[in-house]
């Protein structure tokens, strides 16, 4: 009994319809192939399950064919807790889970493979560069969780392709993929105008961060248009107990409130669960509505009211404008920014 060979160059070519020489350019990243041919021989190769011989083709086109995800903050701390702390607060939050699929969707089918890094300290931000520069990876995505985060400049600086979520808050000249956050906050502060609400309050996320900034001034330009020019508000930080604890301040101050608007669904998961230790029912004395539409949505009780975010859709965009920079298709900075869509369940 004869074991079934491997999938050559010409299985490729056959199921693709072109020369081994066009499968060849594609696999290389040799860029004067049509993009709709390269769709067809990527689609080709996954349907024949050819694996490329990475190491040859590595010296032809000089590339590692690795993406670092990179997670970055703001600290100096480089001991083994604070770095652990750190790591636990990423991988709990659902949208993490939500940015790799849509970065590996993308980068599977092209033979590349993310590597992930975490940079909170200043140490943690020189290894990423010297990373990149000594072409362990050809480039990064970068998903920041503070706003005075130096790492994209400095890989701004040092020309090495990068991709960042979210708009930068300083001046760094790096491509990046966004959303639409204040039409997202316009959307939320309508719907709860539209159930009856009057007494509306909203948490924030951190107010250094433009996205946070951005939802609450949609949030309150939307009130202020209907005659509602004061809302009260609270900052949480994006977790959960913070989302709580927030909520626990609105309802001391303001016990009258009959809607709340948390800047993200963790923390609107939080005011759920304050709301009901107060005695509030959600939705009938109190209508929540969270943002993003993650995991935490469909498991809240009751499911979440949330504004949707694609983050999927954005994550692919980042890794494929950061292909487009690794080839050389895409010389200079770029954004792309994606629009909000309300999902209405049980909460609101």
């Amino acid at each position: 009994m004869t074991s079934r060979q491997p999938p050559t160059l010409e299985d490729v070519a056959r199921k693709a319809g072109v020369s081994r020489a066009t499968v060849s350019r594609v696999i290389n990243g040799v860029r004067n192939v049509d993009p709709a041919i390269q769709d067809v021989v990527r689609s080709a190769i996954e349907l024949t399950g050819y694996t490329p011989n990475s190491a040859a083709r590595s010296l032809v086109t000089r590339r590692a064919e690795t993406i670092a995800l990179v997670v970055s903050g703001v600290g100096d701390n480089d001991s083994g807790s604070e770095r652990t702390a750190f790591a636990t607060r990423v991988f709990a939050d659902p949208f993490f889970g939500r940015v790799v699929d849509g970065v590996i969707t993308f980068l599977r089918p092209r033979s590349m493979h993310p590597v992930l890094m975490f940079a909170e300290s200043e140490a943690d931000r020189q290894e990423v560069v010297a990373y990149l520069r000594q072409g362990r990876a050809d480039g990064a995505l970068i998903f920041s969780t503070h706003a005075e985060d130096p790492l994209p400049s400095l890989l701004a600086a040092e020309s090495l392709p990068c991709v960042l979520f979210a708009r930068p808050a300083t001046t760094a000249s790096v491509s990046y993929v966004d959303l639409a956050h204040q039409d997202g906050g316009r959307m939320a502060a309508e719907h709860l105008l539209a159930r009856g609400c009057r007494h509306i309050a909203t948490v924030t996320g951190p107010l250094n961060l433009p996205a946070a900034q951005d939802r609450l001034t949609g949030f309150r330009d939307a009130m202020a248009r209907q005659g509602h020019p004061y809302v009260p508000v609270a900052e949480g930080g994006f977790t959960l107990d913070s989302g709580a604890a927030a909520t626990a301040r609105l309802l001391a101050e303001h016990p009258g409130i009959d809607g709340v608007f948390a800047a993200n669904d963790l923390m609107a998961q939080g005011a759920c669960q304050i709301l009901r230790e107060h005695g509030k029912q959600v939705p009938d004395d109190v209508a929540v509505v969270g943002f993003d539409d993650s995991v935490t949505a469909s498991v809240c009780r009751p499911r979440l009211t949330t504004i949707r975010q694609p983050m999927e859709d954005m994550a692919a965009t980042m890794a494929r404008i950061l292909q487009e920079h690794i080839e050389g298709a895409r010389t200079e900075p770029t954004s792309v920014i994606f629009e909000p869509r309300l999902v209405v369940r049980e909460s609101a």
